[in-house]
């Protein structure tokens, strides 16, 4: 055991298979262990690295072993895939996760805090309930256009639904039902209102959530997001690596010395995708009222080119900037789009 310098871990609910190899890559053991044994397996080891896929129950776990005295590494699942040879089996992945950790190209990922875990499970709960409440619109506007009645878009109507059912002759079974969904969709919007207050608080204490919302047509949801992404920014080497992460460069499909650019990737979170996209629409439809360099070319870029191609654009810039913010502890100026140490916020 005292040759053992790399252990890859394949992860389960309740049992866990290593495969231990020394600095030369020969295999020197293969266990499985429960989860009570592997702690007390690796507290009486010598401290070696470790390595994980980065998935369920693997922050916690790297979290907890760090405090072992080991060396712990989290690496993509996409990235281990590749060095599966023929047969699968738990065993034979952690060996290959062995072998793709000893690559020295291999990108590996930060373990997030407790903090970052508890922020993400707040936003993917927040985002469960947009999806049900605009599921429950949907419904009570297609239940009343079946019988005739055309609502506005807007959840201000559908606020106001006991007022526009006493308006018409409906079956008295039909406004029960109604009356169910739009119940409901009063709560999900109290439960949605109280997780923005919830986060809005967290971002008050949090002074990188902070120097993000200085980025324009950056809000409350997206800063948090971007504050439990991001962390410190250490485990990206530049903006551009971060903006790759999430999918928001162009995939290069290049052979025989001709280049070749496809559209934006579509990499990582979609999430943060999605909202930094949004963010960037935001700014653009109001850019013809604002002043300054990034103003002068989104519009300059409005003038050659789509809409929806300079939305990904400036998307892909505002995650450089968010990067930049966080690595460098800087603050964004608008009006010289320049990035400077921080001072007051």
């Amino acid at each position: 055991m005292q040759d053992v310098t790399l252990i890859g871990i394949d992860l389960g609910k309740h049992s866990f298979h290593l495969h231990g190899q020394d600095a030369r890559g020969k295999a020197i053991f293969r266990n499985k262990l429960s989860r009570k044994q592997l702690i007390e397996f690796l507290a009486t080891l010598h401290a070696c690295t470790l390595v994980m896929e980065a998935c369920a129950g693997a922050h916690h776990m790297a979290r907890r072993l760090a405090t072992l005295g080991h060396q712990v590494k989290l690496t993509s699942p996409q990235f281990v895939r590749p060095f599966v040879k023929s047969n699968k089996n738990d065993f034979v992945d952690a060996g290959v996760i062995c072998e793709a950790a000893s690559r020295p190209s291999m990108r590996f990922v930060t373990p997030k805090t407790e903090s970052q875990q508890t922020l993400c499970a707040l936003h993917k709960v927040r985002d469960s309930f947009v999806q049900d409440r605009v599921k429950t619109i949907n419904q009570i506007h297609g239940f009343l256009l079946e019988l005739g009645i055309s609502l506005p878009v807007g959840n201000a109507v559908i606020r106001r639904l006991p007022a526009v059912l006493s308006e018409h002759p409906l079956p008295p079974r039909l406004i029960t039902t109604l009356e169910r969904l739009h119940a409901h969709f009063k709560y999900l919007s109290e439960q949605i209102g109280e997780i923005d207050r919830e986060l809005a608080m967290q971002l008050a204490d949090n002074d990188l959530g902070q120097r993000l919302l200085s980025i324009p047509g950056v809000g409350p949801v997206t800063a948090s997001v971007l504050a439990a992404e991001i962390g410190d920014g250490k485990q990206y080497a530049s903006s551009r690596d971060f903006a790759a992460s999430i999918g928001l460069v162009p995939p290069q499909y290049s052979t025989g010395g001709r280049t070749n650019l496809l559209g934006i990737s579509k990499r990582g979170d979609a999430n943060i995708r999605r909202l930094l996209v949004q963010c960037a629409r935001t700014y653009m439809h109001r850019v013809s009222n604002k002043a300054g360099p990034l103003a002068e070319w989104v519009r300059s870029m409005l003038a050659r080119r789509h809409s929806n191609v300079v939305a990904c654009a400036l998307a892909n810039k505002f995650a450089r900037i968010a990067w930049a913010l966080s690595a460098h502890h800087a603050s964004f100026t608008l009006n010289t789009t320049m990035l400077r140490p921080e001072t007051s916020i």
